[in-house]
Order: C-alpha cells, then sequence, then structure tokens
C-alpha cells in the first residue's frame, strides 16, 4: 500500500493545506497533498489519496531539518471532506495519539518496564491503558495527580470503578 501511494504523481500536485508553526523548541512545516483517486490503489472504497509532509528543525539548529512524509487515505469524496478539514483531522487523530502515549511513556514511565515474558507487555499496556481511560471518563485531566489521589486512600480506585 506504501509503495503504491507513494508512488503517485504527487509532485504535479499543488499544496492543498500548509502550516508553518514553531514550538516545544522546534519549527515545523505541515504540507498536506490530496489527491482523487479512482484506479491504482489496491483498496477498497479509497476516494482520495493523502501525502502529509513535515519538515522539523530544533530551534538552536537552524540549518538542519528532518522529513518525515506519511500518506493516508480515505473513503471520502472531495464535496464529504474539504482539505482544512482532512488536515484538522490528522492533526486530531496525533493530538489524541501523542497525548496517551506521553502519559504512558513519562506517568507510568513504560519505556523502563522490566516485564519481558510472554504476553506480559501487552497486558500491561493494556491495563495502563484502562486506568487513563477510567481517570480520563472521571474528569481526570491529570493523570499523575489523579495516580497519586487514588494511592492514597484502597477504596478510591474501586469507588471509580463502581466496584463498592
Amino acid at each position: 500500500m506504501h509503495k503504491q501511494l507513494a508512488g503517485l504523481p504527487w509532485k504535479a500536485v499543488p499544496d492543498a493545506t500548509r502550516d508553518d508553526n514553531r514550538g516545544h523548541g522546534r519549527r515545523e512545516i505541515r504540507t498536506l497533498k490530496i489527491l482523487t483517486v479512482s484506479t491504482g490503489i489496491d483498496f477498497p472504497h479509497a476516494a482520495q489519496a493523502i501525502q502529509i509532509r513535515r519538515r522539523r528543525r530544533r530551534l538552536d539548529e537552524p540549518k538542519r531539518f528532518t522529513t518525515e512524509t506519511v500518506y493516508a487515505i480515505t473513503d471520502l469524496q472531495v464535496h464529504q471532506a474539504k482539505s482544512h478539514q482532512l488536515a484538522a483531522w490528522i492533526r486530531g487523530h496525533w493530538a489524541i495519539e501523542n497525548k496517551i502515549h506521553w502519559v504512558r511513556d513519562v506517568t507510568y514511565d513504560e519505556d523502563r518496564s522490566q516485564i519481558r515474558t510472554g504476553t506480559g507487555q501487552q497486558v500491561m499496556a493494556a491495563l495502563r491503558n484502562a486506568a487513563i481511560g477510567a481517570l480520563r471518563l472521571n474528569g481526570f485531566t491529570n493523570i499523575a495527580a489523579a495516580n497519586r489521589h487514588h494511592a492514597r486512600d484502597s477504596t478510591r480506585p474501586l469507588a471509580l470503578l463502581g466496584i463498592t
């Protein structure tokens, strides 16, 4: 699939959207190109192919850019999803994804886990995701603070889950 998408005539396609952002000590230029596809993509119901190109550089290294190009497809037709909508949806997806991974990496220190046997890693990741989901569903936005709060009283996690 990646080879098919990368092989489309992207050079002939103008940028549909372009964002230039600074933050977190870096500059990022993000462009989106969109092609309507009817044939040539071996994916059922594909209506549009999207190329997302991200060029980033740290602000303290002005001449060193890194470039990442990713592709996406959608079954939405041009009249159903405009370029700015697709760009917002893609950004929104990554915001959610980054939010979950950051909590797992930083709050739960998942990268230093020493669980290595069987399916232990997958089980612990599922338990961490369940904990994050339960806390967020109950209105907690700071997962670290919520963990500390629930650790102080052994009945709190049970009450959170409606077990008591």
